[in-house]
């Protein structure tokens, strides 16, 4: 319920009546809602609103908002009156300004700068309260203007955003885009909606139909995931903290089957951690989506497309759709590092730091990020430094300058610097002062207590310069190496350091007035302590959990019981031969994707047998197992249908186009192969007996598959029916596959274990191995697999056994241990195995009799070098 009281009079002295501006732009994704009718569009603990319905409230709030534009200050919540007011005010042309609710001093400076005319928020009561303040705009408001926020650390500053309309529809659309959202998807709030990253969450959620999971809870609540899984969520956003959380709470081992991607922003997440959150998402079915932006960028401006987030977690990835970026020259870095400048139509208008600035248009055609970067060989983007002081501490930019400032104004002299995950804070105070220092920076800018450092000096560090020495700060405020806490530690002081508050034996993190971020830390810390985390701790008075402290009680391993997952092997065989100069290339411990051995020591064994170095065969078989499971990991991704089906040609065109220009090279250059190869129709057309006829019959299957595929998934029914079904599908395939298997029509007359029609099962096999997220799922497909194979090829029970032997490997391994020139070398191979696959016919003949081993590592080269030429080419053809 909405509660609008009375207008007050309108602040002191005359207000200027301005020349009229052109009529006022709004947001079309606002302004659209009904145009999704009855599809949910909120989900809440109480209720749950279809478009149609929310689409009325916002209009009915618009109303009472009236139709002359005045500026809204609207006091952000995860809650459905917020998001009204937001929405109502969006469609209706009237600019938000929008503040943390939670924060009660950013919201009385940003109201004493900025004089709103109508404050949104909720009354003493937590009725929904519209405040109106002026009836018409005490301000001129630039017609293009539809937000303002604060940076993502929050200090009270009245330096704001200023975003337009079109800024807010452009970013929504291709975050929609490149993330694949559709009608399905079903997003929590997870991060507050006053954040540029939670808004965008919203906004490109309600921009495609989709509903939003609508909570104020945290993911370390157990209620929160009562709510997510009842909802059927299919997607989360976090930044760096809330993975710490989520490690926390177990998220891994968690059964979530309609969880489609994870997105990750708000600073830099480890790159282990990165390609940890990657093979779980692998193995679970979801994809790990990580994104880089700032709020002057409305939210996003780059993210790593997902399949390459376990082999290059360093980098933040490429441009969004419709941005690009440019590297400037920065003093003092190397050739290939600059500031990177951003381009795009999401980029802001530009700031305001007081009223007078309302009234201003365009003032910035391009973002200058302050963030030091290169462009790699493969396109993608990697961050390697800061120009300027801002730092992302806990997903909050954090603006050290204005915090100096603030403690200036109480008194307070003191350099202030970023460290990692906290706030270094250097000050000329008395002894003892370091709490109430920690309790101002802490209030003002929304950190916890524990993310704050403060040294209490006499002096404060300078360079010779008579300039801070902000590095000496970080030195002396990080703290001595300790040993590991005992169990019997002060709890006591323990909750005051992280609350701020004064505690007693019986007091509790919630009577103390702990909240969700606190909770995290308090966690952590409280598990250290412990030994474990007891159920309901949060709840438990601090004389309870002490009696719980065990002496010498055994530390907790970490979370998720795995070491850091290094660095994978580069794609490109020039990078990986320089990393292979580095000592601890050649003793550090990795592991490796279980396909990505099967696709190197594959290749090697094929083409090895076939010139007869060695005679193991059956790993082609494997590979197509392998080709089905990179199929579902890669191409039935969560975009959307017709994206899907686009990369899907897309991927076929990389397949069949260098593979009908080489097999064409090689018949006019020889006459070993039927020209029918050359178009890739052997297979359909049963031409010849010899076995260079049927060289190609691997890719040309390879090829019918991904064609047919893309034509099914073009159908709506049938896409829908593989997102809600993501198991049950290919299984369905592999049941049809089996009537090929055992050529229950009579269909195919020659090679039998070579045709497409026959092999499709383990195509669909792969896909499903992908897909098996249970244990009952992979034992149900290794039965399969144990009970079909054997008969394929016949009286071969060694390439029999060694295709079963593959494949299950494939269904219950994800990874297995290597070494740094293992890893390196087969990156090298597996990139390049299809290649080697179609070129070495042509290379090996010529050496096969009198050089054997060097026939075979000819072959390998030869097809390494064609698929660099194919990957440079690839790059300049679009298409392709």
């Amino acid at each position: 319920m909405i509660h609008l009281s009375g207008p007050l009079p309108a602040p002191a002295g005359p207000i200027s009546t301005p020349e009229p501006l052109p009529r006022p732009h709004t947001v079309p994704f606002a302004r659209d809602l009904a145009q999704y009718g009855d599809r949910v569009a909120l989900i809440t603990p109480d209720e749950q609103l279809s478009y149609r319905v929310l689409a009325e409230r916002v209009a009915a709030t618009a109303e009472r908002l009236g139709p002359v534009r005045r500026l809204v200050l609207l006091a952000g919540a995860n809650r459905t009156d917020a998001l009204v007011t937001h929405l109502a005010a969006l469609s209706t042309g009237h600019p938000v300004l929008l503040v943390p609710g939670d924060n009660e001093s950013t919201i009385r400076a940003l109201t004493e700068a900025y004089a709103p005319d109508v404050v949104a928020r909720p009354d003493a009561a937590g009725t929904w309260n519209l405040d109106e303040r002026h009836p018409e705009s005490a301000h001129t408001l630039h017609p293009d203007l539809a937000l303002l926020l604060s940076t993502s650390g929050s200090t009270g500053s009245p330096k704001l955003v200023r975003l337009s309309h079109h800024n807010l529809q452009a970013n929504a659309e291709s975050i929609a885009a490149y993330l694949g959202i559709d009608d399905t998807d079903r997003a929590a709030t997870t991060l507050p909606m006053h954040y540029c990253y939670g808004l965008s969450v919203i906004h490109s959620t309600l921009l495609r139909g989709a509903a939003l999971i609508l909570t104020e809870r945290s993911v370390s609540d157990a209620g929160f995931w009562e709510e997510f899984r009842a909802a059927r969520g299919t997607s989360l956003a976090g930044v760096p903290y809330t993975f710490d959380l989520l490690d926390r709470v177990g998220f891994e081992a968690m059964q979530l089957p309609h969880l489609r991607r994870v997105t990750q922003a708000g600073g830099r997440l480890a790159p282990e951690r990165v390609a940890r959150y990657a093979e779980s998402g692998r193995r679970s079915g979801w994809q790990l989506f990580v994104m880089y932006g700032q709020t002057e960028a409305t939210a996003r401006m780059a993210y790593l497309p997902p399949h390459l987030a376990a082999e290059r977690p360093e980098a933040v990835g490429v441009p969004i759709p419709g941005g690009s970026f440019r590297l400037q020259p920065a003093d003092g870095h190397g050739p290939d590092v600059g500031e990177l400048v951003y381009s795009g139509p999401n980029v802001m208008l530009g700031y305001a730091e007081s009223t007078d600035d309302l009234c201003l248009g365009r003032t910035v055609t391009e973002l200058h990020t302050g963030d030091l970067a290169r462009r790699t060989p493969d396109g993608l983007y990697e961050i390697v430094g800061r120009r300027s002081r801002f730092a992302k501490i806990l997903g909050l930019r954090i603006d050290p300058q204005r915090v100096e400032a603030l403690l200036e104004e109480q008194g307070v002299t003191a350099y202030c610097a970023g460290d990692e995950e906290a706030l270094a804070v250097a000050a000329l105070a008395d002894a003892g002062e370091e709490a109430r220092i920690r309790r101002l920076i802490a209030q003002e800018c929304g950190l916890p207590s524990r993310a704050i450092r403060v040294r209490v000096l006499d002096r404060l560090p300078r360079l010779t310069t008579g300039k801070p020495d902000y590095q000496a700060v970080r030195q002396l405020t990080r703290p001595a190496q300790e040993e590991p806490p005992d169990p019997g530690v002060d709890l006591l002081r323990l909750y005051a350091e992280i609350l701020d508050a004064d505690a007693a034996e019986d007091s509790s993190f919630v009577s103390l007035g702990g909240d969700s971020l606190c909770y995290v830390e308090m966690s952590l810390r409280l598990e250290e302590t412990l030994g474990h985390l007891p159920a309901g701790w949060h709840t438990r008075t601090i004389r309870e959990l002490r009696a719980l402290a065990a002496p010498g009680a055994e530390k907790p391993a970490r979370a998720d019981g795995a070491r850091p997952q290094p660095k994978p092997a580069a794609s490109a065989l020039r990078r990986t031969l320089r990393s292979w100069t580095t000592p601890e290339f050649w003793t550090t411990r990795r592991t490796l994707e279980t396909s990505i051995v099967l696709r190197a020591v594959g290749i090697v064994l094929i083409v090895g047998s076939h010139v007869q170095v060695f005679d193991i065969k059956g790993f082609a078989h494997i590979l197509l197992g392998v080709a089905g499971y990179n199929f579902a990991r890669f191409q039935l991704t969560g975009a959307g249908r017709r994206e899907r089906v686009r990369r899907l040609w897309r991927s076929i065109a990389r397949i069949a186009v260098p593979s009908m220009l080489w097999i064409t090279g090689a018949v006019l250059l020889t006459d070993a192969i039927d020209p029918a190869n050359a178009v890739l129709l052997n297979s359909l057309l049963d031409q010849g007996t010899d076995r260079f006829e049927w060289a190609y019959w691997f890719v040309e299957a390879l090829v019918y598959f991904l064609i047919v595929l893309a034509a099914l998934m073009a159908v709506p029914l049938l896409d829908r029916l593989e997102r809600r079904h993501a198991f049950g599908v290919p299984l369905a395939l592999v049941g049809i596959g089996l009537i090929g298997r055992y050529d229950l029509l009579d269909l195919v007359t020659l090679r039998p274990q070579l045709n497409p029609a026959v092999v499709f099962w383990l195509f669909a096999l792969g896909w499903a191995a992908a897909r098996a997220v249970t244990a009952r799922q992979r034992a149900l497909l290794t039965a399969v697999l144990v009970v079909t194979m054997p008969g394929l090829f016949q009286d071969q029970p060694l390439r029999t056994a060694i295709v079963i032997v593959g494949l299950t490997l494939l269904i219950w391994v994800p990874t297995l241990p290597s070494l740094g020139p293992l890893s390196a070398l087969a990156g090298v191979l597996a990139s390049g195995s299809l290649y080697i696959y179609l070129t070495h016919y042509q290379v090996y003949p010529y050496l096969q009799k009198d050089f054997p081993l060097t026939a075979l590592f000819a072959s390998l080269l030869v097809g390494v070098g064609y698929a660099a030429v194919v990957t440079r080419v690839a790059r300049r053809v679009r298409w392709l």
